[in-house]
């Protein structure tokens, strides 16, 4: 990583309110970043337009300008960079990396997460209407983590050949995102621990597209009495965006960093002076947060 200029990235995407869990990630995110007077860029991760909600990326935006948040540059779209994909998708397709999958959802679905390869010899055009998926070498990928440690996966056993293009058209996350942090020169990737196990994809991608490899740092994840992810499709809370300093005070005590009890009745310009001053990646939990939300 170009340890002289750092280029970090928060990427929401626009399905719901801000809640305790997207802020962990922003705020995680952004501290990493200014602790190392770097830049800090926002992309709305809106690829898979099914799933986006009226309204709900400038409201994430305002939410988050509300909790103190000052990003770089320009808001960026993932549904207005379809050219992007597109050219990286021919990289591919120009290097026989692709093929069309016919696959059902029930047949793939019935066989479990590996897909195996049926359609691996179909030369059916690339244009018509099917997914598009990416064939992987049988080798092993891994990498340092900041915060996890080393992680490793053998793709082809651990995953197989995976979806770069949906049977709809719309790209996948996978593809969509690897090509954004490129382009975006980001070389240190913060997120949380929920994809964790997409890296390794992510990484084989850059890989065939000539693209520098970022460092990586996962952070916990957030989980409800149940052991369910806390996010919008478990019906997480909406934040009470009147209390900016009790939450962002919150998220820093779920990140390990002890902010002073007495700053949580602070102004929230202070809470980040000092969250600024006191980060320190050592101090972040590698295990889920369990959250009582009743």
């Amino acid at each position: 990583m170009n340890k002289q200029i750092y280029r970090g990235r928060f990427a929401p995407s626009p399905t719901g309110d801000l809640h305790l869990g997207t802020l962990l990630a922003a705020v995680g995110s952004y501290l990493q970043a200014r602790s190392q007077h770097g830049e800090w860029l926002m992309r709305i991760e809106d690829v898979d337009t099914t799933r986006r909600v009226k309204g709900a990326a400038d409201a994430l935006l305002r939410a988050l300008e509300g909790f103190g948040f000052e990003w770089d540059g320009e808001v960026v779209y993932q549904s207005q960079r379809t050219d992007l994909y597109e050219s990286a998708l021919e990289i591919l397709s120009q290097k026989d990396q692709i093929y069309p999958c016919t696959c059902s959802r029930k047949q793939l679905a019935d066989e479990g997460p590996v897909y195996v390869g049926h359609c691996r010899q179909l030369r059916l055009p690339l244009a018509e209407e099917h997914a598009l998926r990416l064939r992987v070498e049988d080798q092993l990928i891994g990498f340092d983590d900041q915060v996890i440690g080393y992680y490793q996966q053998t793709l082809a056993s651990e995953c197989g050949d995976f979806v770069i293009k949906r049977k709809d058209g719309l790209f996948a996350y996978q593809l969509a995102v690897v090509v954004d942090d490129a382009k975006q020169g980001i070389n240190e990737v913060v997120r949380g621990i929920d994809l964790l196990d997409s890296t390794p994809r992510q990484i084989y991608l850059q890989q065939q597209l000539g693209y520098a490899q970022p460092d990586y740092l996962h952070l916990p994840l957030l989980v409800d009495e149940h052991g369910h992810k806390l996010g919008k499709s478990t019906g997480a809370a909406a934040l009470d965006l009147s209390q900016p300093v009790f939450h962002l005070h919150s998220a820093l005590e779920l990140l390990g960093q002890k902010p002073p009890a007495e700053l949580a009745r602070d102004d929230l310009n202070q809470l980040w002076l000092w969250a600024a001053e006191h980060w320190n990646i050592d101090l972040i939990p590698t295990q889920s947060l369990t959250i009582n939300q009743n």
